[in-house]
């Protein structure tokens, strides 16, 4: 199944990014809000993994579901707080998410250079688990 192009904006500055400034690249995005202890505990591991790839041969991508949080700023001060430095766009709503037909959050979706999706984990998931499918992408 082709992965559905998205424009979102960059969480700390506005830029816009889309799927297709991505061509060519095999991607790992990541749905998440701040309240869910999975997403908690996911993007906590995705940090560690994040600050040790080689962004050149994976890009990697999360958002923020920001119509499954409090308010809009719930998702940026999470972000802040953990000093997590891995780049978060922000959905608008649910509308991303729902497109990539998310069941929950963490939802972690890998996607080939063709820009079509490999595989989805839902929020039960491990690192371990994802990173088993990894070689599929790249």
């Amino acid at each position: 199944m082709k992965a559905p192009d998205f424009k979102l904006k960059k969480m700390n500055n506005e830029e816009e990014v889309s799927l297709q400034s991505f061509k060519g690249k095999p991607i790992m995005l990541t749905f998440w809000t701040s309240w869910c202890p999975d997403s908690q505990k996911d993007l906590h591991m995705k940090d560690q993994f994040f600050r040790s790839i080689q962004s050149d041969r994976l890009v990697f991508i999360t958002i923020n579901v920001t119509g499954r949080e409090g308010s809009k700023e719930d998702g940026k001060s999470f972000i802040e707080k953990q000093e997590y430095t891995f780049p978060v766009l922000i959905d608008e709503g649910t509308k991303v998410y729902d497109a990539y037909r998310c069941m929950g959050v963490p939802t972690t979706v890998l996607i080939n250079k063709e820009h079509e999706i490999v595989a989805t984990f839902g929020d039960k998931a491990s690192l371990t688990e994802i990173l088993k499918h990894v070689g599929q992408i790249l």
